[in-house]
Formats: structure tokens, sequence, C-alpha cells
């Protein structure tokens, strides 16, 4: 009896996990769960007039070889140039960035104009070198990175001086047109919700 009872339970408990990730699996991939959990990851739209243009690195794929978020962000980096509101661009993350200031450059960005920032590996150290980087310049900033991450980016940049204007891109949203991509942008927005809560609790943004 009491295997039976054991056996039971745990046939319960199977069933209901099975329920529980058939929900999700519905939640994901019919759904529109993803395009508001990457709206509420995100910042509003700001005023994309600016002096100084600020792109965040994204992922990277190898030492010569930028990833897409890295692309999508260098892509529109490009299209906010043509566009003759900045003077400057300043592209920030270890190893990514000097990689997609070349992804600019090679777009018709002039070299001189593009500043990089090779020393952070983290959204908050990205934050705390380009405020020391920009110490003292008064020129209004413009913040350029992934939809899913601008919230907790702008809130950074905030924390360490710099005001700058939010200028989220479609980069998630863009790719939930594809439902064989939604499940690997689950884990893109379930990774980024996990560190907003812990960059809450360490008061970093």
């Amino acid at each position: 009896m009491r295997f039976a009872s054991i056996l039971s339970r745990l046939l319960h408990g199977l069933q209901f996990l099975a329920f529980c990730v058939g929900l999700l699996l519905i939640a994901v991939t019919v759904l529109p769960l993803m395009h508001y959990w990457t709206t509420a990851l995100s910042a509003p739209w700001g005023n994309e007039d600016g002096d100084v243009l600020i792109v965040l690195g994204g992922d990277i794929v190898s030492s010569d070889m930028i990833g897409m978020s890295s692309y999508w962000r260098s892509m529109y980096a490009v299209r906010a140039w043509r566009t003759g509101r900045y003077r400057r661009i300043v592209v920030a993350g270890k190893d990514i960035a000097p990689l997609m200031r070349d992804c600019m450059t090679a777009q018709g960005v002039p070299p001189q104009v593009v500043v990089v920032e090779n020393a952070s590996t983290s959204t908050h150290e990205n934050a705390l070198y380009v405020a020391e980087l920009l110490r003292g310049d008064a020129s209004r900033k413009v913040l350029l990175t992934s939809d899913f991450h601008m919230g907790r980016a702008l809130r950074a940049f905030r924390k360490a001086g710099i005001e700058a204007s939010p200028l989220p891109i479609p980069d998630v949203h863009k790719r939930l047109g594809d439902w064989t991509q939604r499940w690997g942008l689950f884990w893109v927005v379930l990774r980024e919700t996990v560190k907003v809560a812990y960059y809450k609790a360490h008061g970093w943004a």
C-alpha cells in the first residue's frame, strides 16, 4: 500500500509537471507572452536628439566575429549616425567594442568619431567606465542597446551619473517573428530578468 501511495503521488507530480510544461510551451510559442515580457524589460523611447551616442556591446561569437545582438546594435548605431544628430559615438565592452567599431566604420561611420571603451565586462562596468570616460562632458547623451537590455542599462547609467535618453532597438521584438527562435529568446529574457533582480539587490540600477 505504501509503495502504491508513493507511486500515485509520483504520477500526480509528473502529470502536474507535464501540465505546467505544456502551459509554458503554449505561452512561449503561441501566446504574446514574450512580446509583453520584452516590453516590460525595455525603457520607453526617449528623445533621439543628442551629441554623443553610447552603444553597448552585446554577444560575441569569436575573437573576430560579433553575435546577433551586437550586429543589430551596430547597424542601428550606423542608422542613427546617418541622421546627422551625433558628433561622437562611444562603444563600450571588452573585446566586443573594437569589433563593433569596425562594423560601423565598414558601413561609412568615420573612424575618428568612434571612441572605444575596451575594459568593461558587464553592464555595471559599462556605466562606470563610460561615466569616467565622459566625465566633465555636458553634452546630450543617448544610450543605444537592445530592447530587452535597455531598462537595466538605463538605470545603471543613471546610477553612474549619466542622464542619457534611451534609444532601445528592436532586437528580441524583431526576432520573435520567427517562432523557431522563441525558446532561445525565452532564455534571453529570463536571464535578463534575473540580472535585473541582481542589479537591484546590489544597488547598481
